[in-house]
């Protein structure tokens, strides 16, 4: 099965891809063309399909509410202390006021 120049043209336009006419002449998509022949004739009747290809289960580690009262632990890793004071870290302004 031999596709023409314009062909594969159209089906990069297609599939939105540029490829100039000196890759269209080098490119060989004939022998992928029979790959996925011999792909497509492959027998898998019987054959479970893969949906997760991690087939063991994912340790999973219990919920426990924790207080959670540790914002003076957390603003002792900011580098400026000018809202600590206030509890909260101060940022530099990203927007005019207008």
């Amino acid at each position: 099965m031999a596709f023409s120049k314009q062909q594969l043209q159209k089906f990069a336009d297609l599939i939105k891809i540029e490829i100039s006419d000196e890759k269209l002449a080098e490119m060989n998509i004939d022998s992928v063309i029979e790959w996925l022949d011999k792909l497509q004739k492959i027998d898998t009747h019987g054959v479970e399909p893969l949906l997760n290809p991690s087939e063991h289960d994912l340790p999973m580690r219990d919920d426990v509410v924790t207080d959670g009262n540790i914002r003076d632990l957390v603003l002792a890793n900011t580098p400026d202390n000018a809202g600590v004071s206030r509890g909260y870290f101060a940022v530099p302004k990203v927007m005019d006021g207008e």
